[in-house]
C-alpha cells in the first residue's frame, strides 16, 4: 500500500474562461495534490491511504466520501471541529489553470495527535508535497512524520511551489524544500519550479535521489537515474483541464514503480525508465481531457494505444 500525507480540499473551477472576476459560476470537484496522487494510484490499482484532515462539514464529508468511492483508506483522515475543509477557486485560460488557494484551513492544522495512530508498517512508501510546510502546526508534523517514516519505507515528492502561500517567506520556503529533497529518494518536479530553484541556487541534481522525473507540459518528461537520463516525448491531445496533471503523472510513476516490486529497491534499466515515462506521460495526457484534478483513467477505461495498457500490465 502507498500512503500519501498531505492536503485534501474542494477545487471550485470556474465554468467560464478568463479573470476570477468576470467569472459567473463554479463546478465542484475534489482535488489536493496528494490527494489525487491517491485516487490516481487506485484507480491504476494499486492499494493507497491518504493522512490528512478536513472540517467536520459538509464538505469534509464529501470528500471522505469521494474518497472512499474511490477505493482510497481514509482510516487516517481526521476531522476538524475548529477549522474548516480546504477551499481552492481555479481559474481556467487556455485549459491552463491558475489558483487562489485559502488558508486557515483544517489540512493546516494537522497535529502530532492526528498522525500518531498511522501504522507506518501498513506502507510501501509515503508520498508528500511541499504545501504543508507553508504553516504550522502541519510543517513540523508532516516534517517528524516524515524523517519517522523514512527510516522505514522510501519517500517521494513532488516539489509542487505555490508562492502565494510564501508571501515575503520564500527564503524559509526554500529551506523547507531542501529538507524535503534530502530525505525523499523518489522526486517530481516541474521545469518550471526546478528552473525557480537553480535561479536561487538550489540545483536538485546535488541531491541524493534515486529517481528524478522532470516533468515538461507539452513537451514532455525527462526521468534521471543512477546517471542515465531518457527524454519521453509527450502525447498529442486537445486538453480541456489541465489541473492535476502532474498528480496523474506521478500516481502512474509510482504505480509503475509498483507493479515493478522497485519501490524499495530502485535499480532500473534504461528500457524500464522509458517504460515508465511513456506510462506516464499517457496517463497524465489523459487526464486533461475531463474537467477536475481526479481524472485518471481506471485500466478498464484506457483506451487502445500504442500497447500503452500492455505496457503497465507487462510490469
Amino acid at each position: 500500500m502507498i500512503f500519501a500525507i498531505g492536503e485534501i480540499l474542494i477545487d471550485f473551477i470556474a465554468q467560464q474562461e478568463g479573470p476570477l472576476k468576470d467569472v459567473r459560476s463554479f463546478e465542484k470537484h475534489a482535488g489536493g495534490a496528494p490527494a489525487n496522487v491517491v485516487v490516481g494510484l487506485s484507480r491504476l490499482g494499486v492499494p493507497s491511504a491518504l493522512i490528512s484532515k478536513v472540517g467536520d462539514d459538509p464538505f469534509g464529508d464529501f470528500l471522505i466520501e469521494k474518497l472512499e468511492g474511490e477505493g482510497v483508506s481514509t482510516e487516517y483522515i481526521r476531522k476538524d471541529p475548529e477549522r474548516h475543509t480546504g477551499a481552492v477557486f481555479v481559474q481556467l485560460i487556455g485549459a491552463k489553470p491558475e489558483f487562489i488557494l485559502y488558508d486557515g484551513v483544517a489540512y493546516f492544522n494537522i497535529r502530532a495527535e492526528d498522525v500518531s495512530s498511522v501504522d507506518i508498517k501498513k506502507a510501501e512508501l509515503v508520498h508528500f508535497g511541499s504545501v504543508l510546510f507553508a504553516r504550522e502546526p502541519s510543517r513540523s508534523t508532516a516534517l517528524n512524520f516524515l524523517q519517522n517514516a523514512g527510516r522505514h519505507v522510501p519517500l517521494s515528492y513532488d516539489v509542487n511551489i505555490r508562492l502565494d502561500l510564501w508571501r515575503e517567506r520564500e527564503e524559509e520556503m526554500l529551506r523547507d524544500i531542501e529538507k524535503g529533497l534530502g530525505i525523499a529518494s523518489i522526486i517530481k518536479i516541474g521545469d518550471e519550479e526546478m528552473r525557480y530553484l537553480s535561479e536561487q541556487g538550489i540545483n536538485i541534481e546535488d541531491f541524493n535521489f534515486s529517481l528524478l522525473a522532470v516533468t515538461k507540459g507539452s513537451r514532455g518528461s525527462t526521468l534521471t537515474h543512477n546517471g542515465v537520463k531518457v527524454n519521453i516525448p509527450a502525447y498529442e491531445v486537445q486538453p480541456v483541464d489541465t489541473t492535476g496533471a502532474g498528480d496523474a503523472y506521478m500516481a502512474a510513476l509510482l504505480a509503475s514503480l509498483w507493479r515493478l516490486g522497485k519501490l524499495e529497491d530502485l535499480e532500473l534499466s534504461e528500457e524500464e525508465l522509458k517504460k515508465i515515462g511513456k506510462f506516464a506521460n499517457f496517463i497524465a495526457a489523459l487526464s486533461t481531457l475531463k474537467k477536475g484534478a481526479w481524472s485518471v483513467p481506471k485500466m478498464e477505461e484506457i483506451p487502445s494505444m500504442p500497447d500503452l495498457r500492455g505496457i503497465y500490465q507487462g510490469l
